[in-house]
C-alpha cells in the first residue's frame, strides 16, 4: 500500500469522524461543539494560516471562538493563568517542547490518546516531537505543524551583485560568501539584535560547525566537557564572527525586518526559521527565483525542528469534550494540514500527508526528515526556561561584548547546570 493510499484512507477515517462529532450535538438536541481557541498568531500571514484551521472546523460542524493574543509568552502567560484558574479555553498554543510540561505534571490537561492512535502518531510524527508531547504513555498535545528554526536563507540578486555564484555548501563556504558580499558594499547577514535571534544563530552554528554529536553532548546532555571542549570554542568563535556582517541598525530589529532587506536586495543572508517563508510569499517572491534556502551545510547537519501545537484543559463536561476531539480531528486532516503550513511556512506533521505541491524549501525539509537520524530537538525541547534564558543570557552578553570565548565558556557550563 503506498502513501498516497494510506493518506486517503486516514482522509476518509478522519472526516468521518469529524462529520460524526459535528452531527452528535444534532442528534442529542445539543448545541454545536463550541470551541475557544486560544493562540498567538497575530501577524497577517499567521492569521491567514489560522484561518484555515477555523474552515475546516466550521465546515465538520463546530463553532470556533478566536482568542488571538499577541506575543508568545504573553499568550502562554494567559493560557496557564485561565487553566490554574479554573477558566480554561478549550484549546491554546504551546510549542512543542517542555513549555506545558507543568500542566501535564498537575493533571490540567486531557489527553488525547484515542486520536493519537487512530491517525498513527507513533509511526507518522518525528520522535522529538513525540518526545515532548507523549508523557508516561499519554499523549497531552495535539502538534499541528514543524518547524525548523536555523535556515539559511538568501538573497538571488544579492549574491549575483556580489559576484556568488555557487550556494555555499559548507561553513567555510558560508564565510566566503558573507566576505564577497561585505565587499561589494553590501549587507552580509540580515540579523535582529534581539536575545531569541541570537539564540538562532548559536543554534545554527552548534549544528553545521559543531555536528550533531556535539550538539546533543551540549543541550541534551549538557555536559561540562562538551563545553569546555575546543570543538565547542571553534562553534562559539563562528557564531562570534557573524557578528562583524551586520549592520548598525541591527540592534532590536524585528526578524521580519531583517527577512526584508533580502527581500529587497539590502542584504545577503539571513538565518531564521522557516517561518521567514512568508515574508517572501506575502513580498510575491518565489524560492528557487529570487530567494534560495538552505536547511543545512553539509549532509549529515541535524534539522533542528520544533512546532507548534495544542493542548486541551482538563474538562469532563461533555460539550466542552466533544469540542476539543473535533478540533484535534479538524486541525490534523490532510487538507487543512496542507492549507494551514503553506501559508504557515512550515510543515505537516504527519508524514503521509502529500506534499508534492508545496514550494522547494518545504520538499527539501520533507526528504531530510525521511532520514529519522537527522530529526533532532530544537534547543528548548533539551532545556527547561530557566535553562534557555540564563543562556541566552550569556550568548547576548558575548555577542555584545568583548568577553573571552573562555569566560563565554564557563558561563554557559553554569547556565547549563542550573
Amino acid at each position: 500500500m503506498d502513501k498516497h493510499t494510506i493518506g486517503a484512507q486516514r482522509l476518509a477515517g478522519t472526516l468521518l469522524t469529524a462529520l460524526a462529532l459535528g452531527a452528535a450535538g444534532a442528534v442529542h438536541g445539543a448545541a454545536a461543539p463550541k470551541a475557544e481557541v486560544m493562540h498567538w498568531w497575530t501577524s497577517s500571514s499567521e492569521s491567514a494560516a489560522v484561518r484555515k484551521f477555523a474552515d475546516a472546523y466550521r465546515a465538520a460542524g463546530g463553532v470556533w471562538g478566536d482568542t488571538a493574543i499577541a506575543g508568545a509568552d504573553q499568550a502562554k502567560a494567559v493560557a496557564i493563568n485561565r487553566i490554574v484558574g479554573g477558566n480554561p479555553p478549550t484549546a491554546a498554543q504551546f510549542n512543542t517542547t517542555k513549555q506545558f510540561r507543568d500542566l501535564i505534571d498537575q493533571g490540567s490537561l486531557n489527553n488525547v490518546d484515542d486520536i493519537a492512535v487512530r491517525d498513527r502518531w507513533d509511526q507518522l510524527m518525528p520522535q522529538p516531537v513525540l518526545d515532548v508531547i507523549k508523557v508516561k504513555g499519554h499523549f497531552y498535545a495535539v502538534p499541528v505543524d514543524i518547524h525548523m528554526s536555523t535556515w539559511i536563507w538568501y538573497s538571488k540578486a544579492a549574491f549575483k551583485k556580489a559576484g556568488i555564484v555557487k550556494e555555499p555548501a559548507t561553513p567555510d563556504e558560508l564565510f566566503a560568501a558573507l566576505d564577497k558580499l561585505k565587499a561589494a558594499g553590501l549587507i552580509g547577514l540580515a540579523h535582529g539584535g534581539q536575545p531569541w535571534q541570537e539564540n538562532i544563530l548559536f543554534q545554527a552554528m552548534l549544528a553545521n560547525v559543531g555536528g550533531k554529536e556535539l550538539y546533543l553532548q551540549v543541550l541534551r546532555d549538557r555536559n561540562p566537557k562538551a563545553v569546555n571542549s575546543e570543538a565547542f570554542k571553534k562553534v562559539l568563535l563562528a557564531f562570534k564572527r557573524l557578528q562583524s556582517y551586520v549592520d548598525p541598525g541591527s540592534p532590536n530589529r524585528n526578524w521580519n525586518d531583517a527577512t526584508a532587506m533580502l527581500i529587497s536586495g539590502k542584504a545577503g543572508v539571513q538565518i531564521m526559521g522557516d517561518w521567514a517563508k512568508g515574508e517572501f510569499a506575502a513580498a510575491r517572491q518565489s524560492a528557487g527565483k529570487d530567494f534560495g534556502c538552505i536547511p543545512g551545510l553539509g549532509a549529515n547537519v541535524p534539522y533542528l525542528i520544533q512546532g507548534d501545537a495544542f493542548v486541551f484543559p482538563k474538562t469532563s463536561q461533555p460539550d466542552a469534550v466533544r469540542a476539543q476531539k473535533l478540533l484535534a480531528t479538524t486541525m490534523l486532516t490532510p487538507g487543512a494540514q496542507l492549507e494551514f503550513n503553506k501559508i504557515k511556512g512550515s510543515l505537516p506533521i504527519l508524514s503521509d500527508v502529500d506534499t508534492s505541491g508545496m514550494d522547494i524549501c518545504a520538499q527539501a525539509g520533507m526528504a531530510i526528515l525521511k532520514d529519522k537520524t537527522r530529526a533532532v530537538g530544537m534547543i528548548e525541547v533539551f532545556l527547561t526556561p530557566d535553562q534557555n534564558g540564563a543562556l541566552q543570557d550569556v550568548l547576548t552578553t558575548f555577542w555584545n561584548t568583548r568577553m573571552p570565548v573562555e569566560k563565554a565558556q564557563k558561563g554557559i557550563a553554569s547556565a547549563l547546570q542550573d
